[in-house]
């Protein structure tokens, strides 16, 4: 809302004559990728007075960010298959591309700010799961999402897709309930039979697993 010309919404939500969703503060301190460089960055978290445990918490659930710029370009494009670059202020994967699917063309609109400042993020390969998708086993993506609110949460669910990301077009894709199992051994436990049947499409992972 900083924009010109959006000036009318803000002086509507300064007046308090409209909500606006996702709450403006909240999206600041809680939704801005940008933090992700610094909650990513063990020196500075240990600056910040964070403990040993909540630093190796971070670090297992944060991939390493940098803010894209034109002094490090350079290094992050000879690394590009290795990352995925996201806009600051996206949303929606909009504007998110894998390193190894980035054109010098698209390289060169993000160095010049086509789309606003980007982070590049080490990418962290997605979690596979088979779908029986009209009797056809097929192997799709999956990532878990957590909702929350007040700091807790609310709802978990599975995005089942294929591609660079999520996206309601794969066929035998879209949502899927999550259904968490205690991490428990138990003695004499038969494998998983892996010529069983398959789970219908949609189904959920059978563990939820972190999304980083």
């Amino acid at each position: 809302m900083s924009e010109p010309k959006h000036t009318a919404l803000h002086d509507a939500y300064v007046s308090g004559d409209v909500v606006v969703t996702p709450h403006p503060r909240a999206h600041a301190l809680q939704a801005n990728k940008q933090h992700l460089t610094r909650l990513s960055n063990g020196e500075i978290l240990k600056e910040w007075g964070a403990s040993e445990a909540d630093r190796e918490l971070l670090s297992g659930c944060i991939p390493p960010t940098h803010n894209v710029t034109p002094q490090n370009a350079d290094e992050l494009w000879a690394q590009r298959k290795n990352l995925f670059f996201k806009p600051i202020s996206g949303f929606a994967s909009k504007a998110a591309y894998r390193g190894d699917k980035l054109t010098k063309r698209v390289w060169n609109e993000i160095l010049q700010g086509s789309w606003g400042s980007y982070v590049a993020q080490q990418l962290v390969p997605a979690g596979h799961r088979l779908v029986n998708v009209d009797g056809v086993a097929t192997n799709l993506k999956f990532d878990v999402r957590a909702y929350t609110y007040g700091g807790r949460i609310q709802l978990l669910a599975a995005r089942i897709y294929q591609g660079q990301t999520t996206n309601f077009r794969t066929e035998g894709g879209g949502f899927s309930p999550v259904v968490v199992v205690p991490d428990t051994v138990f003695s004499g436990s038969t494998p998983f039979n892996t010529e069983s049947k398959l789970p219908r499409s949609g189904a959920a992972p059978p563990k939820c697993a972190p999304r980083h």
